[in-house]
C-alpha cells in the first residue's frame, strides 16, 4: 500500500489532484507516467484480456468516423491533384499522386482526427468516470497498480487501432481516388494502376504504419493521464477532462506527425 501510494505521487497523480493542474506539473507528471507505462511492457503481468477489450472498444467507436472522414479527404486530394495534373499534361500520374497522398498524408492525418477525436475521448470518459467513483482508489488499496492494470494495456490497444486504422484509410484512399479519377474525371485505368508503386514504396508505407502507431500511443497516454487525474466535480469535470483530452491529443500529434514527416522525408530521399 505505501510503495503503490509513493508510485502514484512520483507520476503527479495524487498531487495534481489535491493542487489542481499546472503545465510544467501536467507535462512531467504525463512524461513520468508515460515512462512507467512503457516499463511495464517488460514486467509481467501482461493484461492480455484488458488489452483485447480496449482494442475492440477503441476499433468499435472508431471504424465508423474513419470510413465517413476518409472518404471526403480521398475525394478532395484526388479532385485537386488531378485538376493540377491535368493543366501540367499528367493526368496519366493520377495514381502516382493519389497513392502517395494516401499513404504519406492522408492515411496519417485522418488518423490523428480520429484516434484524438473518438478513441482518446472515449478512453479518457471511461477512467474519468472510474476515478469520480473511486474506483482507481480501491485498485490502490488492494495493492494493484493502476498503470500497470489500465494504463498500459490501453496505451497498446490505441496504437494497434491506429495502425490498423492507418492502414484502412490507405486502402479506401487508394481506391476512392482509383473510382473518383477513372469513373468521374476520365483517368484511364491502366495508368492509374501503373502508377500507384511509382512515388510510393515499402519506405513510405513503414514510416505511415510507424507515424500511425505513434499518433495512438501518444493519444492513448494522453486520455489515460487526463481521465486518472480528475481532482473532483462530478459528470462536469469529466466532460472538461474529455474536451481538454481532444485539445492535448491534437496539438502534440500534429507536432508529432510534422517531426516525423521531415525524418522521413531525409530517411527516403537518401
Amino acid at each position: 500500500m505505501v510503495s503503490q501510494t509513493q508510485d502514484r505521487r512520483a507520476l503527479g497523480l495524487s498531487g495534481l489532484r489535491e493542487r489542481g493542474f499546472g503545465p510544467v506539473q501536467a507535462v512531467g507528471g504525463l512524461l513520468a507516467m508515460s515512462a512507467d507505462a512503457v516499463k511495464f511492457l517488460f514486467r509481467g503481468p501482461f493484461q492480455g484480456r484488458e488489452f483485447l477489450e480496449q482494442s475492440w472498444f477503441v476499433a468499435r467507436v472508431s471504424l465508423m468516423p474513419t470510413v465517413l472522414v476518409a472518404i471526403p479527404f480521398t475525394v478532395l486530394v484526388s479532385f485537386t491533384l488531378n485538376i493540377l495534373l491535368r493543366e501540367l499534361g499528367a493526368a496519366d500520374l493520377s495514381g502516382a499522386g493519389a497513392a502517395f497522398g494516401a499513404v504519406t498524408q492522408v492515411g496519417p492525418m485522418v488518423t490523428v482526427l480520429i484516434v484524438a477525436g473518438a478513441g482518446a475521448t472515449a478512453m479518457c470518459a471511461d477512467l474519468g468516470s472510474r476515478t469520480i467513483r473511486e474506483e482507481i482508489d480501491a485498485m490502490e488499496v488492494l495493492g494493484i497498480n493502476p498503470v500497470q492494470r489500465l494504463v498500459t494495456p490501453r496505451m497498446l490497444a490505441s496504437a494497434l487501432v491506429a495502425m490498423l486504422l492507418n492502414s484502412l484509410v490507405v486502402i479506401i484512399g487508394i481506391l476512392g481516388g482509383y473510382a473518383f479519377s477513372v469513373f468521374v474525371q476520365g483517368v484511364n485505368p491502366g495508368a492509374f494502376a501503373a502508377g500507384i508503386t511509382l512515388l510510393t514504396g515499402v519506405p513510405e508505407v513503414i514510416i505511415s504504419c510507424v507515424k500511425a502507431a505513434l499518433f495512438g500511443l501518444i493519444a492513448g497516454m494522453v486520455a489515460c493521464y487526463r481521465g486518472l487525474t480528475i481532482s473532483g466535480g462530478g459528470a462536469k469535470a469529466v466532460g472538461n477532462a474529455v474536451n481538454e483530452t481532444v485539445v492535448y491529443a491534437f496539438m502534440s500529434l500534429f507536432v508529432v506527425n510534422v517531426v516525423v514527416t521531415a525524418i522521413g522525408i531525409q530517411m527516403t530521399s537518401n
